[in-house]
């Protein structure tokens, strides 16, 4: 028993030297000649060793647009991402299908390989506001005078850098004519970070050799290290599950529709009047500086969570005046949140963390609430909702037609109820007054003998 006691000791000490380095080695014959008394859960903490063999035969296999070929430089990358800084490949993939899907996109249209996307993550890590110490900005970090030149309005107010749509375009197209000047993408990539004419100088300085490699020792410091990280977060990026890099939570792009107010406003009163978050606004519009859309930029289209883009259409005209009234009035109340106060004027403001196991619906039905409701609440596109996610719930609040403020049923005495009106103010429609009435717009369609949805100020409407 003594023996057995401490035989276990022992591989608990080995286990916990073996697991607490930063490469593997290659012992791994006592461990797995007992995994019969000691099976540790190596999901999280557990680094894989590989070698060079391994990672170029995984390499081989890959279906690529672009040449590949593994080297010594190439592999000491592959280690650092899979081994020292696996928090940054982490971080990476956290923000990855936020704007991966679109890129692949763009590519195509552009006739490029599908394999430059991941260059964006050596250049910004998928942060479309970080700015370099030299000026650089954005997902594909351009210099002023390179993203002018491909289009994109840099000022005080707005910088198209730091928008993630252009800025992937304009990169695309610079990659293309970079790849013409010097019929190789290795190179195109090394031109895209350090300038066609330090290429050109390294070309000549090489003697006329027109590879990566060939001008290699000719190429700035930087430069060296650049098209290699590339080659290597590629590799790392299609082999998770190998080096046992797991997503956990994953952020996903807001859905939105592009509309045009045309003119000057602020995020924050654009909130005011319509319930839509000024910091989701922020997120869809990065290129916009300090939440203000000037005069000089009002023909620009601004992003809206597609969860809100019927109401701001439906009520364009009504929204662009009333955007462009300064200053806003203190009790303006926005229309889509209008039938919300009255729900929650009576009820208390909960935060609810979403745990496993939750479901929209479950959630709503613990709390008295409706889908909708929790929807609307926090500018939700759908049922979706992650762990650890908070959502804002008011409870006690008045919900719809069954609410205790719901019109009695008339008493049957031989005599036709007096109708419920409502005079239509401008600014109205009807899909203000529903949510105003706790109706549907067919219902109020069918009350009236509407055809449409057009109506006029000072059309009295039935409404119950």
């Amino acid at each position: 028993m003594k023996k057995l006691i401490l035989k276990l000791t022992q591989v608990a000490v080995v286990f916990f030297c073996f697991a607490g380095s930063a490469v593997f080695s290659q012992q791994t014959a006592s461990i797995n000649e007992l995994t019969d008394i000691v099976v540790p859960n190596y999901h999280y903490d557990y680094v894989p060793d590989f070698t060079f063999e391994e990672v170029d035969a995984r390499i081989q296999k890959m279906d690529l647009e672009m040449p590949f070929e593994l080297n010594d430089r190439i592999f000491s990358f592959i280690q650092y991402f899979t081994v020292r800084n696996r928090d940054y490949v982490k971080m990476v993939l956290g923000r990855k299908e936020q704007y991966f899907p679109m890129y692949e996109e763009t590519m195509r249209k552009q006739g490029m390989p599908t394999e430059i996307q991941y260059l964006s993550i050596i250049e910004s890590g998928l942060d479309p506001k970080i700015k370099s110490r030299v000026g650089a900005m954005g997902l594909w970090q351009f210099m002023p005078a390179t993203g002018r030149m491909y289009g994109m309005q840099i000022s005080a107010a707005v910088d198209d850098r730091m928008d993630p749509e252009k800025s992937t375009e304009a990169a695309a197209k610079y990659l293309k004519a970079l790849y013409k000047m010097f019929g190789n993408w290795e190179v195109a990539l090394a031109a895209y970070n350090c300038g066609p004419g330090n290429v050109r100088k390294a070309i000549r300085r090489s003697g006329g050799k027109k590879t990566f490699w060939g001008i290699y020792n000719y190429l700035p410091k930087e430069t060296r290290g650049y098209v290699p990280q590339f080659q290597a977060m590629l590799y790392v990026l299609n082999h998770l599950e190998e080096h046992n890099l797991h997503l956990e939570e994953p952020s996903y792009p807001l859905e939105y529709e592009s509309i045009n107010f045309d003119r000057a406003l602020s995020f924050n009163k654009l909130e005011q009047f319509t319930g839509i978050c000024a910091e989701d606004l922020e997120k869809l519009n990065p290129s916009i500086k300090r939440g203000l859309v000037p005069e000089a930029n009002r023909s620009m289209a601004i992003r809206i969570p597609k969860t809100k883009a019927f109401f701001i259409k439906e009520n364009l005209v009504w929204l662009s005046d009333s955007l462009g009234a300064d200053p806003v009035p203190a009790m303006t109340i926005s229309p889509l949140t209008a039938s919300l106060r009255s729900e929650v004027q009576n009820g208390s403001r909960l935060a609810y963390k979403v745990k496993s196991g939750d479901v929209l619906g479950k959630i709503a039905s613990k709390y008295g609430v409706t889908l909708t409701q929790l929807r609307d609440w926090n500018n939700l596109n759908g049922n979706l909702i992650k762990i650890g996610q908070t959502l804002v719930i008011y409870t006690g609040s008045q919900q719809g037609s069954g609410s205790s403020n719901s019109q009695p049923l008339a008493q049957n005495t031989g005599e036709s109820p007096t109708p419920k009106t409502y005079t239509v103010k401008p600014g109205d429609s009807l899909w203000i007054i529903s949510q105003k009435h706790a109706l549907s717009i067919d219902q109020l369609k069918r009350l009236n003998n509407l055809n449409s949805t057009t109506i006029k100020p000072g059309q009295r409407l039935i409404i119950g």
